[in-house]
């Protein structure tokens, strides 16, 4: 039997920063490194962005104009933005980075900054989030990857070949929400139609319970909280 691996979709990266040369640099580099950029200029534009798509990450200056970055994630967090932060900043006291860090932020860099400590304080903070290596958390249960099982308290329960493809996409980003289309790109062949994925959905849901995988209406799916 031929074996799939779940191809690698490219994080969507939300990058706020006013100095056009860094932010072009940045954009090039992030880019180059695997990441679906896009870049915005200012405060709000940063906040239309933040609320209107769906993100993996965002890199964010603290001295924007419109809105200044420290209340820029604050209002994204208030309004439900879930997706990791990271601070780029020239900023660098301990009570900036208090300040920063206490308004959401996960992490926090000063310029001058190494290129290599970002993308490396981006891979971390892009990490999923699981048990032994291998693993990754669905809920209170944990993906045994390459395995086709889910393990827990109340016992083991094995997956078929797609459904193990379809949770493990949705457990290695699980605040994201997944089109159909990228579904389908990442855990079915390409002879597999658009209601495949929802096929697989229901029965995850019927193996798993209804809530392990959420439905975004208009959008997609993502990660449930069991």
């Amino acid at each position: 039997m031929k074996l799939m691996t779940v191809p690698v979709l490219r994080p969507r990266l939300l990058l706020v920063e006013d100095d056009p040369d860094l932010s072009q640099m940045l954009a090039q580099l992030l880019d180059e490194e695997g990441y679906a950029v896009t870049a915005v200029r200012d405060g709000q534009a940063g906040l239309h962005r933040g609320l209107v798509d769906d993100w993996d990450v965002l890199v964010v200056d603290r001295g924007l104009p419109g809105i200044e970055g420290v209340d820029l994630v604050t209002r994204l967090r208030s309004r439900g933005l879930t997706a990791p932060v990271l601070f780029l900043t020239a900023r660098g006291t301990v009570a900036d980075r208090v300040e920063g860090l206490d308004a959401g932020a996960q992490d926090y860099v000063v310029k001058p900054f190494d290129v290599e400590e970002v993308l490396a304080r981006l891979r971390a903070m892009l990490r999923p989030v699981g048990g032994a290596a291998g693993e990754l958390t669905v809920g209170a249960r944990r993906l045994v990857v390459g395995e086709q099982r889910l393990v827990g308290e109340d016992g083991e329960v094995m997956l078929s070949g797609r459904e193990a493809r379809l949770l493990e996409t949705l457990a290695r980003r699980p605040t994201r929400v997944f089109t159909r289309d990228e579904l389908l790109t990442a855990a079915f062949d390409n002879a597999d139609t658009l209601g495949a994925v929802d096929t697989y959905v229901y029965y995850l849901r019927r193996k798993l319970g209804k809530s392990v995988i959420d439905t975004v209406h208009g959008v997609g799916y993502r990660l449930g909280a069991s």
